[in-house]
């Protein structure tokens, strides 16, 4: 089963290393993190900027991608599947072949310009590695969503599309809408604990946060900010961020599983 998972990976990842969307996803970054170097300042100032960049863009093409590929791969999946593969070992060796690439180009496209910018400035070093890291880690929740979004409407493409992008609005701009109006509404209430696990549940939420929070700008975010920096700031907090964004990554990828092991392609 091993073999069979490494030799998918291996072969998904080589094939879509080379392909010229990821090169140009890649270049995307690559472009807007030497930009911000050039004319935004200091390296807290770029990788601020990078990470809300990086929030918007890397839920959006990573679910849109992980959808994409279902829909245009039924002839390939199909094909696989009358192999003597194992259908666990098929989706472990896609799912990993698909999200890797993408990782791997928002890294280079993200490093490389830090690197001839001498952008890792004192108090920069752990922050840096908080972005690259969520990034990477939206990465991988987001084509496990798409793929549970393929899988769960793989006869209707519209409807797949559709509730994709309605999941991608809601985690980006309604949901902080949504709080905002519970605060305004019940602010004479304490609302401290239910607005944080309300954030919780939402991965690009939670990420945002967290990143403000390590580079010491939660300030702007007013009261909701001084809350969030109250609790965040404690060790119990890192502990249930990192088990909530844990949960976050196994649970699409486990339902994508249970999906692609009962479905008959």
């Amino acid at each position: 089963m091993m073999s069979i998972y490494l030799k998918i990976l291996r072969n998904e990842f080589k094939t879509l290393l080379r392909a010229k969307w990821v090169i140009g996803y890649g270049l995307i970054f690559l472009l807007l993190t030497d930009s911000l170097f050039r004319f935004a300042g200091d390296g807290t100032e770029v990788w601020v900027s990078v990470s809300n960049i990086m929030l918007l863009l890397i839920p959006m093409i990573s679910l849109i991608y992980g959808i994409l590929y279902i829909y245009q791969s039924r002839d390939y999946l199909e094909l696989l599947l009358t192999q003597p593969v194992s259908r666990s070992a098929l989706f472990w060796g896609l799912y990993t072949g698909i999200s890797a690439p993408l990782t791997v180009a928002f890294l280079v496209g993200s490093i490389l310009p830090l690197a001839w910018h001498g952008g890792l400035t004192e108090g920069t070093g752990s922050p840096l590695f908080l972005v690259l890291g969520l990034g990477s880690l939206l990465t991988f929740i987001f084509v496990g969503l798409g793929f549970v979004m393929g899988l769960w409407f793989y006869d209707d493409k519209i409807k797949g599309f559709g509730f994709s992008i309605i999941i991608w609005l809601f985690m980006a701009v309604i949901y902080d809408g949504l709080i905002m109006v519970i605060i305004f509404l019940l602010g004479d209430y304490p609302l401290e604990t239910g607005i944080i696990a309300i954030t919780m549940l939402n991965p690009m939420d939670l990420a945002r946060i967290m990143i403000l929070i390590e580079f010491d700008i939660s300030a702007l975010m007013g009261y909701t900010g001084a809350v969030f920096n109250r609790f965040f700031g404690t060790a119990m907090a890192s502990v249930l961020s990192v088990t909530m964004l844990s949960l976050w990554l196994i649970v699409p990828s486990w339902t994508g599983l249970r999906l692609f092991s009962r479905k008959d392609f």
